[in-house]
């Protein structure tokens, strides 16, 4: 039961400026799709007397100590709920400026997003960052929530005030939200029903607007299997790895990328069965073929069928750098899925994403810098657009033997 929640589950980031509510609408998502249990629910509302808050959402997500003492959130949370559609992840990510590089990470992995505008406060410089952020990681599917109407006694004009600045803003980055939608966390007005208290509100509320975007569980999508290593038992050769994507049966015909050349599987071998009638996403098993040269098949080799991934040597990406620097041109590893190539990274344009409108130095990347880049490799590499497959689409950096960077094909 757990892990068919866990292939099914449909991945969402919420972000927005420091206070403007992301933790305590997670919290009331929580409580009010009925996830939230009640002993938790009474250790949250002691923490919020113990700090002399009122009652917090915030505190259902925000456990570390200190963050409940500073009341920003430090890292990215990630919890499960489900709505009567279907079951979500919903990431939690840090809004204050020390914080940046953890929202990044936390966006990387959601295939949409909930930015937060604080009906008082409108669009502020948090804002103007992460919704550019949510552009070069790749989401397309943002919804705006204007929260804090209590806080502006519910009124028609100021949510429409601040819906055509919230436009304006995503526009500047190419985005349109899916909806922008009125609410109150704390109180929970138009999360998962109608407010009574903004009568004249025609907008769905949050939850419908996320059941009604479209996600393709990555378990139906095209079948990926990076082979982790080749096993040699009674003279049969089994390529072991993980079905990232997809799934495959016996007698399925399949390529070996990069080289192309197609086989058919021979049979699945799963413990504790000595076959498998199926591989589906998430399984590690081992594979045999036919019809293959065995040479062709070694780590690093991905299996595909259905719609094929790109493969090649030179590709448009992003990149955020964590350690050390790196200067245009110097060596580097390549790091996707069990892929290691050798290659360098021609910078195109450097951000400082806590000051996206800074202009920097296009030959140098520093820590907590991003820059959209080409890289180049010695032998051919594949992957998928990281918005359908996150684990094709995402790659590490290596420089001098260090994991130093990340980053996402584009």
């Amino acid at each position: 039961m757990v892990e068919e929640q866990i292939q099914s589950v449909f991945p969402i980031v919420i972000t927005g400026h420091v206070d403007h509510g992301k933790s305590t609408l997670v919290g009331r998502l929580l409580y009010d799709t009925g996830t939230l249990q009640s002993e938790r629910y009474q250790e949250m509302v002691q923490s919020s007397c113990e700090t002399s808050r009122e009652d917090e959402f915030a505190f259902v997500l925000d456990a570390f100590e200190e963050e409940r003492r500073r009341g920003i959130t430090i890292d990215t949370s990630q919890i499960f709920f489900s709505s009567k559609l279907r079951p979500y992840v919903i990431i939690d990510t840090p809004g204050h400026r020390e914080f940046i590089r953890n929202m990044v990470t936390g966006a990387c992995y959601a295939k949409a997003a909930v930015l937060l505008v604080d009906a008082t406060e409108g669009v502020q410089e948090q804002t103007y960052r992460h919704a550019w952020l949510l552009s070069i990681v790749g989401i397309r599917d943002v919804c705006v929530a204007v929260n804090k109407m209590d806080a502006v006694g519910y009124r028609e004009e100021r949510f429409q005030e601040l819906r055509t600045s919230a436009e304006a803003l995503l526009e500047k980055f190419g985005l349109s939200p899916s909806a922008v939608v009125p609410i109150s966390a704390r109180h929970g007005d138009n999360i998962v029903g109608p407010s009574d208290n903004m009568p004249w509100c025609r907008i769905a509320p949050l939850m419908d607007v996320l059941d009604n975007l479209h996600y393709t569980p990555i378990e139906e999508g095209a079948f990926r299997f990076p082979v982790q290593d080749v096993y040699q038992k009674s003279g049969e050769r089994i390529l072991v790895g993980r079905v990232e994507s997809g799934s495959v049966r016996p007698g399925d015909k399949v390529r070996l990328l990069p080289r192309g050349d197609q086989a058919t599987v021979e049979k699945i071998l799963s413990f504790p069965e000595e076959c498998a009638p199926c591989a589906r996403y998430g399984e590690a098993v081992g594979l045999t073929l036919s019809g293959a040269d065995a040479a062709v098949t070694a780590r690093g080799t991905v299996l595909a069928h259905g719609e094929l991934p790109r493969h090649g040597s030179s590709f448009a990406a992003t990149i955020f750098w964590f350690f050390g620097e790196y200067s245009d041109g110097d060596a580097v590893t390549i790091r996707c899925a069990t892929q290691a190539v050798e290659g360098t990274i021609a910078l195109r344009q450097v951000f400082d994403p806590a000051q996206p409108e800074a202009e920097l130095p296009c030959d140098l990347i520093c820590v907590g810098e991003a820059a959209h880049c080409t890289i180049e490799t010695r032998g051919d590499l594949v992957c998928d657009d990281p918005s359908l497959l996150p684990e094709m689409g995402r790659f590490v950096v290596e420089h001098d033997g260090i994991p130093a960077g990340a980053g996402i094909f584009r």
